[in-house]
């Protein structure tokens, strides 16, 4: 796959957007925790 099939960095984007907290760290949706190991967020 080359990503052609959605802007994968705007995707990207919507989601870091939509589920930043108040601590700058990103919970990870459900549906996609078992793409990322089951992580439930991700902390910068």
């Amino acid at each position: 796959m080359n990503g052609s099939g959605l802007a994968v960095g705007r995707t990207l984007l919507a989601v870091m957007e939509n589920h930043q907290n108040a601590d700058g760290s990103i919970t990870i949706p459900e549906v996609l925790r078992p793409f990322m190991g089951g992580a439930e967020t991700i902390s910068v």
